[in-house]
């Protein structure tokens, strides 16, 4: 049923509705409400108490009447409330149109936050509804309060609603039998918008958080199940292990040892490497690479940034002794260009390595059989699907230093295998972690003044560009003070906005610059071994998981590295976040409490992943109903003895969501 069929939705809210993502009825069910406000208990005008809000029905003895001020214009409407308890003003500022909303005698509900004036209890612009015989939408329940667009009232929203819950009175359930749920789906979406107790939310709720989590975990099981022939691969890794300058640890050994069963399989591997700052990622690759390209076939790595491709060029090609390894970025010549697409069409190229130049449509492989996309989540769906397709079926291996918490994981890759590289190599000191308000920067300074003699460079963060924002430093300004106040010590100043953002950064890694004052567009792919001190500056701005991820930007050289944490902030969640950064140096742990603190919402830029926006779960609150989708999903995709026409709907919703995550 189109939107416009409901009655007082014109052109106007039409369009209104339309960019809140609501053109038909079946949108406005799925609109969910953002809270509620429980206004079931009704007072008497007597057992009215001062300063809180609180809903009333009485019947009105006294007006309604604009009172006018001021050359003519009326500015303020009031009425007079009486029960058998006493009387209440009831008062609205500038809206004299109001005035034709109330009679006489007849009974209405209010509610709004009560006041005492010269002795008198009132009332200031109360929320109200007509008492009628029918159901009441807006007073003597819990009420819906919707997020809506400026032009739409929470009262008109909440009849269109209604409608559209007489619409689809009686709908059945989507929801196949093994999901045993304790009410109907009629009943959920009831309860959702206007419930009718505490109790009838809460299972409303579950009921929907598990039928979104079911077909979300359902069509991730539905990928998974589609098993591509891959390359079969049995090249024996000792040769390469014996090159190595140290023993690969035991975590990297047993995520290897899971990499080569897929390889032996000869199904296409489908494989996400966790692994927190500094534990070895990088070689696991490059071991990965070392088997395919000994069986014959090359192999691809595609980085987000220019820099982070160099770095891994020197590395593979100090791993890859004998094979040619190939760059491939957008800053080479015409002529160096041509002459990779070349090796790589032709096969000479063994270990190609690049940025987004590697998904033009210019760059031909031979025999691609493995593809690698690091610090995946700066790319998005397409990109990472364009590199796969390169090749014919190539396994797939995708490669996070940002530590994502198990449950969250489980959605964003549950097409995937999850393999985990959960210690570090041996020797590597803990960098320590301190937070400081600003009253310490003088003693800041000196402690950097004092490393750079040492030897040491120093990374600077500040969350703006420039001074737009109250209380938030900003790389221009603060890069002027310190070099006013350090006038001896070479800094640069980085930020997204310079063209020469790459030239700057191969700058401070070759030891031109002692300080980097930065943005976070350092986060990911520096690899700077002299760096021994992270300052963030306005650590409150940061998220827990982006703060460990700045700090592992040092601590990769062979001494004492640190991290300072700048804040002047004092609310409880901030205290949290700084104090949970000095008590450990587990991303894992960190990325837990992160998604507790701020909730799922767009972590790390979810919808990158193709995953749509979840309505009503919350990954970290709904964990326990999470558990039973993800157990309701497997028991489904297994079953066997499924009516037909049960199934048939269940898998129309299936292929649609799997159509939808573009995975």
């Amino acid at each position: 049923m189109d939107i416009t069929a409901f009655p007082g939705i014109g052109a106007s809210r039409a369009k209104l509705l339309a960019a809140m993502g609501i053109n038909t009825a079946k949108d406005l069910l799925n609109c969910f409400p953002r809270d509620y406000d429980d206004r079931s208990k009704i007072k008497t005008i007597a057992m009215l108490n001062v300063g809180e809000s609180q809903t009333i029905r009485g019947t009105i003895k006294i007006g309604p009447e604009n009172i006018v001020f001021r050359q003519g214009a009326p500015l303020i409407t009031k009425i007079t409330l009486s029960d058998d308890t006493g009387k209440l003003e009831l008062l609205w500022f500038g809206q004299p149109y109001l005035k034709n909303n109330f009679k006489v005698h007849e009974t209405y509900m209010f509610t709004g936050r009560v006041m005492e004036n010269y002795g008198r209890l009132q009332m200031e612009s109360p929320d109200y509804e007509k008492v009628t015989q029918g159901e009441l939408l807006s007073a003597g329940r819990i009420v819906p309060i919707y997020t809506l667009k400026k032009g739409i009232s929470q009262k008109m929203f909440r009849k269109w609603v209604r409608l559209a819950l007489e619409a689809f009175a009686g709908e059945k359930d989507i929801l196949p039998a093994v999901a045993g749920q304790v009410c109907t789906r009629s009943e959920a979406v009831k309860n959702i918008h206007f419930p009718e107790s505490d109790e009838a939310l809460q299972t409303a709720r579950s009921y929907l958080v598990f039928e979104e989590l079911f077909f979300m975990q359902s069509a991730l099981l539905h990928i998974k199940g589609i098993q591509h022939s891959g390359v079969k691969i049995n090249t024996d890794l000792n040769p390469f292990c014996d090159s190595l300058p140290f023993k690969l640890t035991a975590a990297q050994l047993k995520v290897l040892g899971e990499i080569s069963k897929d390889f032996l399989s000869g199904v296409r591997m489908s494989r996400l490497i966790q692994g927190d700052v500094g534990s070895g990622k990088t070689v696991v690759a490059a071991a990965c690479a070392y088997l395919v390209i000994s069986a014959g076939y090359q192999a691809a790595i595609m980085a987000p940034t220019e820099i982070l491709a160099n770095q891994h060029f020197e590395k593979f090609s100090a791993f890859l002794k004998g094979f040619n390894v190939v760059l491939l970025t957008g800053s080479l010549t015409a002529k160096d260009r041509k002459a990779a697409y070349k090796a790589v069409s032709e096969g000479q190229a063994h270990m190609v390595i690049g940025t987004h130049a590697l998904i033009q449509k210019a760059v031909n492989f031979k025999n691609l059989a493995l593809v690698v996309t690091d610090e995946q989540h700066r790319f998005g769906v397409k990109q990472r699907s364009s590199l796969a397709a390169k090749g014919l079926e190539p396994h797939v291996l995708v490669m996070t230093a940002t530590p994502i918490p198990r449950t969250l994981a489980l959605i964003l890759y549950g097409d995937m295998d999850i393999s985990v590289i959960d210690s570090s190599p041996p020797g590597r000191k803990v960098i320590k972690t301190y937070y400081v308000n600003s009253s310490y920067r003088k003693r800041l300074y000196a402690f950097i003044d004092k490393l750079v003699r040492e030897g040491r460079q120093i990374y600077i963060i500040c969350p703006a560009i420039e001074e737009s924002e109250a209380d938030m430093l900003a790389v221009t300004t603060y890069t002027e003070t310190l070099q006013k106040a350090l006038p001896h010590i070479p800094i640069a100043c980085l930020h997204g906005r310079l063209k020469d953002k790459d030239e700057i950064m191969t700058a401070f890694s070759q030891g031109e610059y002692a300080v980097m004052v930065s943005t976070t567009v350092i986060e990911v792919g520096v690899d700077v071994p002299n760096a021994a001190l992270m300052v963030i500056e306005n650590a409150e701005r940061f998220g827990l998981s982006q703060l460990h991820q700045l700090r592992g930007r040092v601590g990769r050289g062979n001494w004492q590295s640190y991290c300072v944490l700048v804040t002047d902030s004092r609310t409880g969640h901030v205290i949290e976040r700084v104090k949970a950064m000095e008590a450990t140096s587990d991303g894992f742990a960190l990325s837990e409490l992160d998604l507790k603190l701020r909730g799922p919402g767009d972590f790390f830029g979810v919808r990158q992943h193709g995953i749509p926006a979840f309505m009503l779960a919350n990954l970290y609150r709904d964990m326990d109903i999470l558990k039973k989708a993800q157990d309701a999903a497997t028991l489904y995709y297994k079953a066997k003895d499924i009516p037909l026409s049960e199934k048939q709907e269940t898998d129309m919703i299936i292929k649609s969501m799997v159509k939808n995550l573009s995975i």
